[in-house]
């Protein structure tokens, strides 16, 4: 499938049910013995949106994913896709968009929005997220220092693969033994809300004709 029609066929599918929490719950972590974490909110998830941002570069699909410095938070060191929090009056795609000129410098204006996927509630920072999937041509990546470690550059076909879900043990914020699916991208384990979402993006992408 050449990339124009990958975009056509997305963009159409995105219009359509998706599956949202059937794609999603293969990819949760679950406890490990007897030291669960306890996430109660009082106040109402928070809005915001991730890029999914597809790419071709020598006949390769790609998108990017950023890793997190390490900081004192609930995603210190974490894989995850450029995004964050809604400001006041924006829309999910504008959310989505700015996010990623601010994280990974690029262009809003030059980014075809395909559509979204389903929104995700992030359970340790209570944020309602929306994935938008959006392409662009020859992008060119420059981190914000400040909240980007590394940018990953990661191939959207080894995603579909059969063997691409992994499963181990990791230790979640520092104290928590939580039994993991996960990606391994460019050497990093990328589990959790991105693994979850971006398992839906593999099951939409694989049924794609």
């Amino acid at each position: 499938m050449s990339f124009e029609e990958l975009k056509q066929k997305l963009s159409e599918r995105l219009l359509q049910e998706l599956p949202g929490a059937t794609a999603h719950e293969p990819m949760r972590a679950v406890p490990v013995g007897m030291t669960i974490p306890n996430f109660e909110h009082k106040l109402p998830p928070k809005p915001g949106s991730v890029l999914i941002l597809l790419y071709e570069q020598d006949g390769i699909v790609k998108f990017p994913l950023i890793k997190r410095p390490e900081y004192l938070g609930a995603h210190s060191g974490q894989i995850s896709l450029p995004g964050g929090k809604a400001e006041a009056g924006e829309n999910s795609i504008q959310t989505a968009l700015r996010e990623g000129e601010e994280e990974i410098g690029v262009d809003g204006s030059k980014v075809e929005v395909l559509g979204r996927l389903t929104d995700f509630f992030v359970i340790p920072s209570n944020f309602l997220v929306t994935p938008v999937v959006g392409v662009i041509e020859a992008p060119s990546f420059t981190p914000d220092t400040r909240e980007v470690a590394r940018i990953l550059s990661c191939n959207l076909f080894d995603l579909l693969l059969e063997e691409a879900i992994l499963k181990k043990e990791i230790i979640a914020a520092g104290q928590y033994k939580m039994m993991a699916p996960y990606f391994d991208i460019e050497g990093e384990i990328v589990w959790g809300a991105t693994a979850m979402m971006l398992n839906e993006l593999r099951l939409v992408v694989r049924g794609l004709e």
